[in-house]
């Protein structure tokens, strides 16, 4: 079994890439990049790397223990690493779609969302409360198979270096076979943008080709500026705020509310409230979509139509 951990080899480009990305925005675009969000965005990552070691070995061991009773015995072969990155991935979309729609995931997850800016500096947010859900199931099926726990992390730390990169406004379209497949830094736009056309979309992590499958895909649209962040904005740059005011949130919310609805802040989606005085992603959506005469239906017909004819 191979001791390797791709995501430590990747940190001298990582850095060598947002260096290079900062003097593109010096020379392109003076506001990509805010000194207070990006040393914000170093904390985010620097704390989920202690939040991974100190936690990390209990998962672990939940995953050697359940291999015990795999089903297969899947060789460390070239194909089964290929088999275990496309069904990685696809574990991947359905994580990130629960934390999307599910407040309980939503609460670690939304520390990727939280930047105004979007840059490479901003795939640095990552959760430090990620043990707190229950992410780590979603591998379990994996495992049970036969993939091997170090397999399926080798895989993991490849999908996680893929997603760095299309953290960029510097890239415009890639090629249209490329962007019919893969993640992009167009599509992956569209998901960290608040305009309500975007909001809960474009899940994937290497294979956009999920989110074409599950119905959830929208294309990036030329002439529309791309907001950035979460629905209610932080509005601070204090690191302690930043991770943890979802999780205050909920505990707000759930303290105030009757008894009968109490889980519902925790497991309904984010957004929702039992009088509704706030809006969910799909209500938010929704309102927009009525405003503007349209129907979902052929508006990311439109769109889809758009991106494919710029990027050809």
């Amino acid at each position: 079994m191979p001791d390797f951990s791709p995501t430590e080899y990747a940190v001298p480009g990582f850095v060598a890439l947002v260096l290079i990305e900062m003097l593109w925005a010096r020379r392109a675009r003076r506001d990509a990049y805010e000194p207070r969000d990006t040393l914000t965005s170093l904390a985010f990552g620097l704390g989920s790397t202690v939040s991974a070691l100190l936690f990390g070995g209990v998962f672990v061991a939940l995953y050697m223990g359940l291999w015990e009773f795999r089903l297969f015995d899947v060789p460390w072969a070239w194909w089964a690493f290929a088999l275990c990155f496309v069904l990685d991935d696809l574990k991947y979309y359905w994580v990130h779609r629960f934390g999307h729609r599910v407040r309980w995931f939503w609460a670690s997850h939304v520390n990727h969302h939280s930047s105004q800016h979007y840059n490479l500096s901003t795939a640095l947010r990552q959760t430090w409360t990620g043990f707190l859900t229950l992410g780590f199931v979603f591998a379990l099926p994996l495992v049970l198979l036969g993939f091997h726990p170090a397999m399926i992390a080798i895989c993991g730390g490849f999908n996680l270096i893929y997603q760095f990169w299309i953290h960029t406004e510097a890239i415009d379209r890639m090629p249209r076979w490329f962007e019919a497949v893969m993640n992009t830094p167009s599509h992956h736009r569209v998901h960290h943008a608040t305009n309500p056309r975007y909001l809960d979309r474009n899940y994937a992590g290497v294979f956009i080709v999920w989110d074409k499958l599950f119905g959830t895909f929208e294309p990036e649209v030329r002439g529309e500026k791309i907001r950035y962040g979460i629905v209610k904005q932080l509005g601070s740059f204090n690191l302690l705020w930043a991770v943890f005011h979802e999780w205050i949130g909920i505990a707000q919310d759930m303290w105030r509310a009757p008894w009968k609805h109490k889980l519902s802040y925790l497991l309904r989606e984010p957004g929702w409230t039992h009088d509704g005085s706030r809006q969910t992603s799909d209500q938010i959506r929704s309102d927009w979509l009525e405003r503007t005469g349209s129907t979902e239906k052929s508006v990311s017909s439109e769109n889809l139509i758009a991106g494919d004819a710029e990027a050809a």
